[in-house]
């Protein structure tokens, strides 16, 4: 007669699928460490050929503006924030990247599984 439900070979958990949690967790605890990393981690961008740098956390808050006295004209307020933006969001861009790239580096490629 054939057993019902369970894993065939026995109760409990099968070896493989004890190994798959362990291995689960050790790669959640990396990501979580990876993760307080990167909100410390700082990246710079620059717009109008270094005019306007912008420096921002892997937690994507803004912690640096730099601007050159020449991009300061009181006559094109709108170049001057148009210039910002584009170096804060090529900033965030750098740290979607760098985010990217490392949990895909701990993961493997595997798809997203928490």
């Amino acid at each position: 007669m054939a057993k019902r439900g369970g894993f065939p070979g026995g109760g409990g958990m099968p070896g493989n699928m004890a190994n798959l949690m362990k291995q689960a967790q050790k790669m959640q605890k990396q990501m979580e460490e990876k993760a307080k990393e990167m909100e410390t981690k700082e990246f710079t961008a620059t717009a109008g050929g270094g005019a306007v740098e912008v420096t921002v956390t892997g937690a994507k808050q803004m912690v640096k503006l730099k601007l050159s006295e020449e991009v300061v004209d009181p006559d094109d307020i709108e170049m001057l924030e148009d210039l910002i933006v584009a170096a804060t969001n090529e900033a965030f861009e750098q740290v979607d990247a760098e985010n990217a790239g490392s949990m895909e580096g701990l993961t493997g490629g595997m798809p997203n599984l928490f």
